[in-house]
């Protein structure tokens, strides 16, 4: 009877030092997986990732992985927690306070392409027919609620202490002569709105996704030769420390390759504006 149970630990014992084994084993080809897990928001980056950067991977055998998102928190939260390999959504201001507000340590890698901010009209459906008192829906994250407001003083809508501040928020105006009231929302959530407000400001993927054409239907926007351009140019951003790595190296060879600037001026007419 001993001898029995002698025999099957030693047996047990076997079977788990070769799972134990097994299990080191996954752990190795994990590390070294060539697949690239990439969160992004719908329009316009994950149609450049699907479209152009995961065969452009593939040619330095790669997988390309989108995880598609639809709001401006997730994507960061993912890649500090290591979900991840890196995030394609956002531009540098967003990113740096981000990692102020949220204490994440996430890097910009590469700058890929600029999306002009703009005016949409809402009930009302030109500037010059804005009513006293008229409703502007805003985005209420910080740098993207400043870069409203700048882009509603260089429609001479209002004026702002500081003309140049990009962390201007509402109580930095000193003029708004037609009493304009500020809605202050979610950016994905601004273009659902349209019906109950006047004009709305809308980043460049969210006015793409509501179905405007922002090279037609912008009552104004930034240019894309401004200071704008440069200022909230799209970023590809991963988590410190993977910046060098070799699946950051091949996704910024590939996301700012001849074949994304072409796909981007083909695809988006002006709406979309390549950077690199």
């Amino acid at each position: 009877m001993n001898k029995k149970l002698i025999s099957l630990t030693a047996a047990a014992v076997a079977v788990f030092s070769v799972l134990g084994l097994a299990g080191c084993g996954s752990s190795t080809s994990a590390s070294d997986s060539k697949t690239i897990v990439v969160a992004a928001t719908p329009t316009p980056h994950a149609e450049i990732l699907n479209d152009v950067v995961k065969q452009e991977l593939k040619k330095d055998g790669y997988t390309l992985e989108v995880k598609e998102l639809t709001d401006y928190v997730q994507p960061n939260t993912l890649t500090e927690e290591g979900e991840v390999d890196a995030n394609y959504f956002q531009h540098k201001p967003y990113l740096d306070d981000f990692n102020k507000e949220h204490g994440t340590h996430i890097a910009s890698v590469a700058a890929v392409h600029f999306e002009p901010f703009g005016l949409y009209p809402g009930k009302t459906k030109d500037l010059k027919s804005l009513a006293d008192g008229a409703v502007v829906a805003v985005p209420n994250d910080a740098t993207n609620e400043a870069r409203a407001l700048l882009l509603l003083q260089d429609a001479g809508l209002i004026k702002l202490k500081d003309p140049k501040n990009i962390a201007s928020t509402t109580k930095d105006i000193t003029d708004n002569p037609k009493h304009l009231e500020f809605k202050e929302l979610e950016a994905a959530v601004v273009p659902t709105v349209l019906q109950d407000v006047d004009i709305a400001a809308l980043n460049g993927n969210y006015a793409l996704q509501a179905k405007f054409d922002p090279s037609k239907d912008a009552l104004f926007s930034e240019k894309s030769d401004g200071i704008a351009a440069k200022t909230y140019a799209n970023i590809v951003a991963v988590k410190e420390g993977n910046e060098n790595s070799e699946k950051t190296k091949a996704l910024v060879k590939a996301i700012t390759s001849d074949a994304v600037r072409d796909y981007i001026t083909k695809t988006y007419s002006g709406a979309v504006v390549a950077v690199f």
